[in-house]
């Protein structure tokens, strides 16, 4: 199982887009990668592995008629970035989004997600 999620096609984040800890506020990175099962973070601090979070995300109007979507998700790698040694690659996979989020989340797909290698 864990195999066949880990093969989703990945792609690339095109818009700036803040993560937070929807408990805390803090901030876990920006996100830079999306796919159907998960999302990359650059985090500027390493982050536990196996850790559940409530993660946050504000949304644009182009998405989404509220502002902010809270869903869970769970760190399952963390290493460092090959060009910044300061910042640090997160990989979650969402555990659970609420129906209405669902469709959300695949507008974001959709809507800032690119197929093209920088």
């Amino acid at each position: 199982m864990d195999a066949d999620r880990r093969s989703a096609k990945r792609k690339k984040f095109t818009y700036y887009m803040l993560v937070l800890d929807a408990n805390t506020l803090q901030l876990i990175g920006y996100l830079t990668q999306i796919s159907e099962v998960g999302i990359q973070v650059d985090s500027e601090k390493p982050i536990s592995v196996n850790e559940n979070f409530k993660l946050r995300v504000d949304l644009t109007p182009e998405i989404a008629n509220k502002t902010m979507m809270v869903f869970n998700g769970r760190s399952k790698w963390c290493q460092p970035d090959r060009l910044e040694p300061n910042s640090f690659n997160v990989g979650f996979e969402v555990t659970l989004l609420s129906r209405d989020d669902a469709v959300i989340y695949n507008r974001m797909i959709e809507k800032y997600a690119s197929d093209r290698s920088w």
